[in-house]
């Protein structure tokens, strides 16, 4: 079935609005990276509550100059307010305070890569509260993971796989790009190598296969057999990251 960019466009501003309105919230708050899906969520958002209601946050930590640059470029464009709040020192502090641990660094390469966007998610209900009290309702944190991405559990737990709403959980990479392509967002951030920020690897490198591939195996499209096996298996690995087991009596 053809994507209808058109359509879903209006069907996510409308699910925006009318959450909104059934809740009485006022304004979201979002981490903008520099990348392709904050910026589609942002200007979302901006069309959906207004550009005044948007909140967007730079969280460099060890992070590129250039994605704190087209951070600006996204909020520019679409017009809402951007804050800079560096977590370099907190993410040493926080190093600094295991001391307990014997050559940590020796195997925390990842603990690494996901401390970052856990403090990042601190970071963005700190401020959502923050501006909640101030206007006296609610912000909400909007999430801005892709349905490709999901799909192979390539998030961090508790990081950027947390969040209060969520509008792109259903779209894969291919959509969003037709979604932001149909709102605007600049070309410099949307056809952007994707990559996480935090090593020096694009995301389709750090997986092992293409975002095009991920596509095909969601929608049951041909693909090769080894490749398709290769993804089900990081689907099925990362299952635990969607759904929290709990025990019932």
């Amino acid at each position: 079935m053809k994507f209808n960019v058109k359509l879903e466009v209006e069907n996510i501003i409308n699910f925006i609005k009318n959450y909104y309105s059934k809740f009485n919230f006022k304004g979201v708050v979002i981490g903008i990276s520099g990348g392709k899906d904050s910026a589609v969520v942002s200007g979302l958002f901006s069309l959906a509550l207004g550009k005044e209601n948007v909140i967007g946050l730079t969280m460099p930590c060890y992070s590129k100059e250039e994605d704190k640059n087209d951070a600006k470029i996204v909020a520019n464009h679409f017009g809402f307010d951007l804050y800079d709040i560096d977590l370099t020192e907190i993410f040493n502090l926080f190093k600094k305070k295991l001391v307990n641990f014997k050559n940590i660094d020796d195997y925390a390469y990842n603990s690494d890569i996901n401390l970052k966007p856990r403090l990042r998610m601190n970071t963005l209900y700190y401020i959502a509260s923050l501006f909640s009290s101030k206007y006296q309702k609610g912000y909400l944190v909007a999430g801005c993971g892709n349905k490709s991405e999901k799909f192979v559990g390539y998030t961090t737990k508790w990081g950027d796989n947390a969040s209060d709403i969520e509008i792109l959980s259903d779209f894969t990479v291919n959509e969003v790009i037709k979604i932001g392509e149909y709102i605007g967002v600049p070309k410099k951030i949307l056809y952007k190598i994707p990559n996480d920020g935090l090593s020096d690897m694009s995301d389709e490198e750090k997986l092992g296969f293409t975002y095009d591939e991920i596509e095909r195996v969601i929608y049951n499209k041909s693909i090769d057999n080894d490749v398709k096996n290769k993804i089900i298996k990081q689907h099925n690995d990362n299952l635990h990251k969607e759904n929290i087991v709990r025990y019932k009596r």
